[in-house]
């Protein structure tokens, strides 16, 4: 059976949902040609929004990816197997600022027309950067902070960046 690109999108959806829980998913941004930065995530969501399939990721200010999301277009998140998981760990734990982390790593960095992605990536999409909003802390559940507090900090919260899936590799 033949599956089509609309198929295709709402199973690289499932699957972002299952990955991420895991730990073994990356968020990646830039281009080879202007520098690119990646790291681990463990928040996100895959689903629809006005009327189109949509991956939403946070990530924290200090994070030097942040600052690759902020300025690109597209934004890349790469889905693994588990055998990954000690490389998704360190590039969840390294900073990029400080040397070339995916170099630690079992991993091999690909460019792509819209970004980067890892040929050992199961599935990677790529998604048209379409919103950016910083969480607005005040709004955040009691029980959530409590559980979660170490996560937050009052000078600044995470960014929810929004990106419309534009293809799944």
């Amino acid at each position: 059976m033949r599956t089509t690109a609309s198929q295709q999108v709402r199973d690289a959806m499932a699957e972002f949902a299952s990955t991420v829980d895991n730990g073994l998913a990356l968020v990646t941004a830039g281009t080879q040609d202007r520098g690119w930065n990646t790291m681990t995530i463990g928040w996100g969501s895959a689903g629809t929004l006005w009327s189109k399939p949509t991956v939403t990721v946070y990530v924290h200010p200090w994070r030097y990816t942040h600052e690759f999301l902020q300025r690109e277009d597209y934004f890349t998140v790469q889905l693994f197997d588990q055998e990954f998981e000690r490389d998704m760990g360190i590039l969840g734990s390294k900073s990029g600022r400080d040397g070339d982390k995916v170099a630690l790593t079992s991993l091999t960095p690909v460019a792509l027309e819209h970004g980067m992605t890892f040929a050992e990536a199961k599935l990677t999409i790529v998604c048209k950067k379409w919103y950016t909003q910083p969480i607005d802390l005040a709004a955040v559940p009691e029980d959530v902070m409590a559980r979660l507090g170490g996560h937050f900090y009052k000078d600044a919260a995470h960014t929810m960046f929004v990106g419309q899936i534009v293809e799944s590799l």
